[in-house]
């Protein structure tokens, strides 16, 4: 599929690397399709890159990379909406912003995806041992991820 974007130019993404979010992202109800894009050779952070506005993608990453301890209770009802029909299909990434000299990930508000049938939702945990800024890691001076969502 090729889709295009306003930081990246014309792309060419497989199918399988995009990912249906029938409620949308919180905020972007109406944006439901998303492709997954890596960018380097590191595997810690991707872009969600929206396949159907060139202005909208958000840095994510595996949230389980920092925090060893994070986990997502994923509803009942949430799993019959994403037909996840066993849990060790469910991967769970966080948008991640930039916050002064720190990059941050939302680890109240993790996406869940269903990477049997790339079936994708935001969730929002009542968990007040994370924030929606928690930090990832310190940025450095001139590090590309800085200019980020």
């Amino acid at each position: 599929m090729e889709i295009v974007t306003t930081r990246f130019g014309t792309l060419n993404v497989d199918d399988e690397r995009v990912i249906d979010f029938p409620k949308g992202l919180l905020g972007f109800p109406e944006r439901t399709r998303y492709a997954l894009i890596q960018t380097g050779e590191e595997n810690y952070f991707f872009w969600l890159q929206c396949v159907d506005e060139p202005s909208l993608a958000f840095v994510v990453t595996d949230p389980s990379i920092f925090f060893k301890e994070y986990e997502v209770p994923i509803k009942d009802e949430t799993q019959a909406e994403l037909a996840l029909t066993d849990l060790n299909f469910a991967q769970v990434f966080v948008i991640c912003n930039k916050v002064e000299d720190w990059l941050t990930g939302n680890l109240l508000g993790p996406i869940v995806v269903n990477a049997q049938n790339r079936t994708g939702q935001q969730v929002v945990l009542t968990d007040k041992k994370w924030t929606t800024r928690q930090p990832l890691m310190r940025l450095q001076a001139q590090v590309p991820l800085a200019k980020s969502a």
